[in-house]
């Protein structure tokens, strides 16, 4: 009886290395890929948080206190302003959203106080931030961010002046 031995070959060693690199190399080139995705999209959306944010808050702002021609365009402390009027307990006040020192801020008081710009709250950071009102019923509304992204939003109110 003869018994047959079996010849190993170098090809049934290197197939299975091949494919086990061929697989590795695949697996490594599919996580570098996605992992530049995922950098990309949380970069451009960072970007577009704080312009984006800035024109969302303004706007939501000008439809809650949009009453009686509550809202328009003034001064605070040397600053243009956004100036919504409201009553609460039958006396008037006074919110302000200006940029003082880089940053957009909100104020909210009482009619006849004094305050100046330092004493707002800061919204975010801001490298400019320009208003005007580009009709009897409409503001436009420009925000620069920190990293130069842009934004501008135009908000028309319902109501009418008193």
């Amino acid at each position: 009886m003869r018994f047959r031995t079996q010849r190993n070959h170098m090809i049934d060693f290197l197939f299975p290395v091949a494919l086990f690199f061929m697989f590795a190399v695949s697996a490594l080139t599919v996580i570098l890929l996605a992992t530049n995705i995922y950098r990309s999209t949380t970069e451009h959306s960072s970007l577009n948080y704080t312009a984006g944010t800035s024109m969302s808050y303004i706007s939501e702002k000008i439809h809650q206190g949009d009453e009686d021609g509550n809202v328009s365009i003034g001064m605070f402390d040397g600053n243009d302003a956004l100036v919504i009027e409201q009553e609460y307990n039958e006396e008037t006040y006074f919110t302000y959203i200006y940029t003082d020192q880089g940053n957009l801020k909100e104020i909210f008081i009482k009619d006849g106080v004094e305050a100046d710009a330092a004493a707002g709250k800061t919204i975010l950071p801001v490298r400019s931030f320009t208003m005007s009102q580009t009709g009897k019923q409409a503001f436009s509304f420009t925000c620069v961010d920190e990293d130069g992204q842009e934004a501008s939003c135009v908000v028309s109110i319902h109501s009418t002046s008193r």
